[in-house]
């Protein structure tokens, strides 16, 4: 892509490739980039494009999601090509099931942008776009045979990525199975691509039974920008609880002071602080992940800065498939008699032992 086509009619598009970034001056040279693009596909959405501070590519936290990295090319022997272990859990086509009582139905392999952090970066993006009919009805098949599953999470890819008829029609059948109460569906959509959030998609999440939860991956409180924010306020106003999903990530918002600020702005926007992510053993990512001391002590500060309804829970993704674990500090001491609780501001206090 040379000079400015990554323009049509004056209107920005969606940056896919090497040259595209460089054409926008988003590159910096590194002779690893061609090694490390092959390894996932490439989107910088127009609203993302807009947001990146280009006097500061090497750390700014925009660019360091969505930019690729010649540091991707390395790859330690500890990193997984499937590190949640989805694969062995996947009975059917399209169909995670990994907990008794839900399953993951990944109804479409294609995002708005592609982190360069994904667990799922060597499965998603152009090739593998979506479920044909005939494996979306043996996996709606599978959750329809199986009564004990309670709650359906559309996840993908990003399930917000369907045309609002074919999500109107999904969202139809699983409201027709009679032991499904919870449908959940996790995108980003509305925080990078917010001009897809229409009147036709709300209506399209609004069938007649089922509850339904929204859970849109915000990782930088720069993300909330106003078309973001409007986004946001257009679900929440048509009924719909959301909730926020973050990725703790070096060099993106492993401080205190950026973690609270887009706690902050998640809650103001009404969505509510769920997941702070432990990042996965993904292969060509060890440039992304913080130790999980450090993501206990950040989580530690936040919890004398900012109220429960601000406080996501930190989790670690079991590696192999097992699922995720709290693994946030502890504020319980053993001591003779009693248990010594460490208060949110550092002091000890005796509680009586049972």
């Amino acid at each position: 892509m040379s000079g400015r086509a990554a323009y049509l009619g004056g209107a920005m598009q969606t940056l896919r490739s090497l040259e595209a970034l460089e054409s926008e001056g988003l590159l910096l040279p590194d002779p690893r980039l061609p090694e490390a693009a092959q390894a996932m596909a490439i989107a910088i959405t127009p609203e993302m494009v807009a947001l990146i501070d280009r006097s500061r590519l090497a750390d700014d936290p925009i660019a360091r999601q969505f930019v690729p990295s010649g540091a991707e090319a390395e790859v330690a022997p500890d990193e997984l090509a499937d590190p949640i272990g989805d694969e062995a859990r996947s009975p059917v086509k399209g169909i995670v099931h990994r907990y008794p009582d839900r399953v993951l139905l990944k109804p479409i392999h294609v995002c708005p942008v592609y982190c360069r952090f994904c667990f799922r970066r060597e499965k998603v993006g152009p090739g593998g776009e979506a479920l044909s009919a005939e494996e979306l009805a043996a996996a709606l098949a599978y959750i329809r045979a199986r009564p004990e599953i309670w709650e359906v999470i559309l996840t993908g890819g990003d399930p917000l990525m369907l045309a609002p008829r074919r999500l109107a029609e999904l969202m139809a059948a699983l409201d027709a199975i009679p032991h499904v109460a919870i449908v959940r569906l996790h995108s980003r959509v509305p925080i990078v691509d917010p001009e897809r959030v229409t009147n036709e998609l709300i209506q399209a999440l609004k069938p007649g039974r089922i509850a339904v939860w929204l859970a849109v991956h915000c990782n930088h409180a720069r993300e909330l920008s106003p078309p973001t924010r409007a986004s946001l306020s257009r679900l929440a106003d048509a009924g719909l609880p959301l909730m926020g999903q973050t990725v703790l990530l070096k060099g993106v918002n492993d401080n205190v002071e950026t973690l609270e600020q887009l706690m902050r702005a998640l809650v103001t926007a009404r969505v509510k602080p769920y997941y702070l992510h432990h990042p996965d053993l993904v292969r060509g990512t060890g440039h992304f992940r913080v130790s999980i001391a450090e993501g206990q002590a950040l989580m530690k500060a936040l919890r004398g800065r900012l109220s429960g309804l601000a406080q996501p829970t930190y989790v670690l993704d079991v590696p192999g498939g097992h699922g995720k674990v709290p693994v946030g500090p502890s504020y319980l001491a053993d001591d003779p008699g009693a248990l010594m609780v460490e208060d949110v501001f550092g002091g000890q206090h005796r509680y009586p032992s049972d």
